[in-house]
């Protein structure tokens, strides 16, 4: 069995985003298939837009999926960690930067 194609579990460390925290998307995500009401291919998120993690839920015990509220585009999208950034640390990190 070849482990070189085994990724990190994520659930082992505590979530990077909580509830009510205002993220960034960081790329395009597309319905695949498992959104209902939006055919597949469908753009249900832009990279750029804003939104707020409502849930924290799993994936296959591995991953986080973050319920991110996209108040723009009213939709709840399932999204991973790597698919959004969170726009209040970066506010503190520019912030405390520009303090010194």
């Amino acid at each position: 069995m070849d482990l070189s194609r085994e990724q990190e579990v994520e659930i082992r460390k505590p979530p990077l985003f909580m509830p009510g925290e205002r993220v960034r998307a960081t790329r395009h995500v597309k319905n695949d298939g498992t959104y209902p009401g939006k055919t597949i291919g469908e753009n249900l998120v832009r990279k750029g837009d804003e939104g707020y993690v409502r849930d924290i839920g799993t994936f296959l015990q591995q991953f986080y999926i973050y319920a991110v509220e996209w108040i723009d585009r009213g939709t709840v999208v399932g999204m991973r960690a790597r698919e959004v950034t969170s726009t209040e640390k970066a506010a503190t990190l520019v912030s405390e930067g520009t303090a010194r």
